[in-house]
């Protein structure tokens, strides 16, 4: 009995060999709790990475810098930043209308006479005309080609030399089109953006000209080499306007994805094309490099490295807010942040249009206390992650409009700076709108001639000219320039 209580204690494991199973238990079981520490981790970061996505899936055009016509079928409601005005739709009292009316000098009179009394039947030949209504129709003559012939005289003078009268500028070979129709064809296809074979359907249909692809080509390609001048005068002048902005955006050139660089002020535009995005393009147009203003962009970085001060684009801003107030309605700071810059705005335009020079500095510090303390309260709410942890939209957007805070309320300190990139993101569009009509460019060349082309019509715009009467100047050897005093 006692030899077998013995055995069954000898038999049993040591208290060493207890503390040796419970450690490796331990270990086993901090291994797993590592395990699951690193699993979590990772599911809150898929779990953000999911709500980004998702939040990236449900932004518009209202809430990004989308165009409208990646919306698709489902358009977005309408949102609008602007009050009621409390006036009526329509035109206004004291504007002046567009509707159409009689002239008093038509350039062709019918008059037209009754035969025959509608009461009795009697003739009204003879009949003393008591009154007239007189009722316009405006339509355009038959449009047809107008062909100048030049007899070039060859005269032979006594000592035998013979000599031909100087043919006229345009007359450059035996039968060639006139500026005109130059201008009309480089319109068609520069300013309107269709393919050169539906330019050439529309010249045949309405002018009847009948213009192969090549020839059309051909002109476009001689109107793009006579802007050289005009290209050289217009960077000189932005490069030297104390504010300027600039955008940039993809164009398929040669089955390649390269980029539109724009520079613009109010009278003035420049497009260029380059492989690169960044500084390559930007130095490659020139204008940046030399560049001494004030330079509004959308915060790109290449930007930064050029110009004495920046304005970022708040259009930007308030659309990056909607989108968070889209996903997340309970962020009230960017509802608060999203009035306050717009009260700002209103200010500003509101000090502009009564000529003042800057707004009141008492109201301008509490417009910035009360941008600092919006950005502390989101700030403490979206802490940037620790380590290199991949931060949330919403914790870059905080992080820019805290550290570029006076880039982003530059306009309120300087009324001579605009609110938003506006001017040149309205510019620049032309670019995609050619690319959807026409698809991309084929060559480089063609590329160079699209943004030569674009650069002059919108700047010609820009001064009230009409864009085929300009293109119909540049024809007729006296391209349009701008004042450089």
């Amino acid at each position: 009995m006692a030899w077998g209580i013995l055995g069954v204690v000898s038999g049993s494991p040591s208290v060493e060999q207890l503390l040796g199973r419970l450690a490796r238990l331990e270990t086993a079981l901090a291994g797993k709790d590592a395990l699951i520490a690193e699993r979590d981790a990772r599911i809150e970061v898929l779990t953000a990475r999911v709500a980004e996505l998702e939040a990236l899936l449900r932004k518009d055009s209202r809430t990004s810098s989308k165009p409208p016509s990646s919306d698709g079928l489902r358009k977005p409601p309408p949102r609008s930043r602007r009050e009621v005005s409390g006036r009526s739709p329509g035109k206004q009292p004291g504007e002046p209308g567009v509707t159409l009316r009689q002239v008093d000098n038509p350039d062709r009179v019918i008059v037209h006479r009754p035969r025959a009394c509608r009461g009795c039947g009697a003739s009204l030949r003879r009949a003393p005309v008591t009154s007239v209504e007189t009722r316009q129709v405006f339509d355009l003559p038959q449009v047809r080609l107008d062909v100048t012939e030049h007899r070039l005289q060859h005269r032979a003078c006594r000592c035998g030399t013979v000599t031909m009268a100087q043919a006229p500028a345009s007359t450059g070979a035996p039968v060639q089109y006139g500026p005109r129709v130059r201008a009309i064809a480089s319109y068609l296809v520069g300013y309107q953006h269709l393919p050169y074979q539906r330019a050439g359907e529309t010249l045949a249909d309405l002018l009847g000209v009948s213009m192969s692809a090549g020839t059309l080509s051909t002109i476009v390609t001689q109107t793009g080499e006579g802007l050289d001048e005009f290209l050289a005068i217009v960077r000189d002048l932005i490069a030297a306007a104390p504010v300027a902005h600039f955008d940039e955006t993809g164009l398929r050139v040669d089955g390649k994805l390269a980029w539109v660089n724009a520079a613009a002020t109010e009278n003035l535009a420049l497009f260029s094309v380059h492989p690169n995005r960044g500084h390559e393009g930007m130095k490659a147009a020139g204008i940046l490099p030399v560049f001494t203003g004030i330079a509004v962009h959308d915060g790109f970085s290449p930007y930064r490295a050029y110009g004495t001060a920046h304005q970022l684009c708040n259009a930007h801003h308030l659309r990056e807010l909607a989108a968070i107030l889209d996903t997340q309605p309970t962020q009230t700071w960017a509802a608060d942040l999203s009035r306050l810059l717009a009260e700002i705005n209103t200010m500003a335009r509101y000090a502009r249009t009564h000529g003042a020079d800057t707004i009141s500095p008492r109201l301008l510090a509490g417009y910035r206390k009360r941008y600092d303390s919006l950005l502390a309260y989101a700030h403490a709410l979206h802490p940037p992650p620790a380590g290199r942890e991949a931060r949330s939209s919403i914790v870059r957007l905080l992080a820019r409009l805290r550290e570029h805070a006076d880039d982003v309320l530059r306009f309120a300190y300087n009324l001579a700076v605009p609110f938003d990139n506006n001017l040149v993101e309205r510019d620049i569009r032309m670019v995609k709108l050619r690319q959807k009509i026409s698809g991309g460019l084929r060559t480089w060349t063609g590329a160079h001639t699209f943004c030569a082309i674009r650069s002059y019509l919108t700047t010609t715009r820009k001064h009230g000219i009409n864009a085929l009467d300009a293109l119909t100047q540049l024809h007729t050897g006296h391209t349009w320039l701008p004042q450089t005093s």
